[in-house]
């Protein structure tokens, strides 16, 4: 069955997908890392593809920019595809001192400004946090290809031109590792489908000190990042 901005068929996807933000870094890792894959998706240019990776079949696919983009795309790879782990691997904005540009963060749990929690109606607030089993192989993982890698909360934003300027040293103030823009939307609809997520991200810039990665080697050179998730996906 396919859907407004999917053309894969039942079957066509893995049953865990990694998704990275940018579709173009979705073709780079199908093209390096799996064997004889084969492009499921091109609706809306976000590329999608499955293919073999050390003998597991692991699909790959672009999931946006922002909540309600990667909200779309992975309610509908729980909810229609029967994926039962989506990895989403991106770039975040590091916020603590001890962090730094091309470091590895994985989200244990995801703070967020965004209301997307409204729907589901709940009678105070709801705390997004990783699948146990996914994080514990990750960390697993990075310890094992010596990446430097912390594990701890981040923050989900809905809006990344903030007009208030010291939002973000709000949240670092309560130990938050970095600031992206999917990953408490990605965990609920995990928990909401009963399924398993996980946001490994790499630092491509730090909000109070230089460094800052380019579009082109945040599209390309996040290599630890795939190879954790890749080596996480069962």
């Amino acid at each position: 069955m396919s859907t407004p901005h999917n053309a894969a068929e039942k079957g066509d996807i893995a049953k865990t997908v990694l998704l990275p933000g940018d579709p173009l870094r979705a073709k780079y890792i199908a093209e390096t890392y799996l064997e004889n894959p084969v492009c499921f998706n091109t609706v809306r240019n976000m590329l999608g593809y499955t293919g073999m990776y050390k003998g597991k079949r692991v699909s790959v696919m672009g999931g946006g920019m922002g909540m309600p983009s990667v909200g779309i795309y992975s309610y509908e790879l729980y909810n229609f595809y029967d994926v039962d782990n989506i990895i989403r691997i991106g770039s975040a904005g590091g916020l603590q001192d001890d962090v730094n540009v091309m470091d590895i963060v994985i989200a244990q749990g995801a703070c967020t400004d965004s209301n997307y929690a409204y729907q589901y109606q709940l009678p105070g607030t709801f705390a997004p946090i990783a699948d146990f089993d996914l994080m514990e192989r990750a960390v697993t993982a990075a310890r094992s290809i010596g990446a430097n890698v912390k594990v701890g909360n981040v923050v989900s934003a809905d809006v990344f031109y903030n007009k208030f300027p010291d939002v973000n040293k709000k949240w670092a103030s309560m130990g938050a590792l970095c600031v992206e823009m999917e990953c408490a939307a990605l965990y609920m609809n995990a928990a909401y489908a009963h399924k398993h997520a996980l946001g490994i991200l790499t630092i491509s810039d730090h909000l109070f000190k230089p460094g800052e990665l380019t579009a082109e080697e945040r599209q390309t050179g996040f290599h630890q990042m795939m190879e954790i998730a890749l080596e996480t996906a069962e």
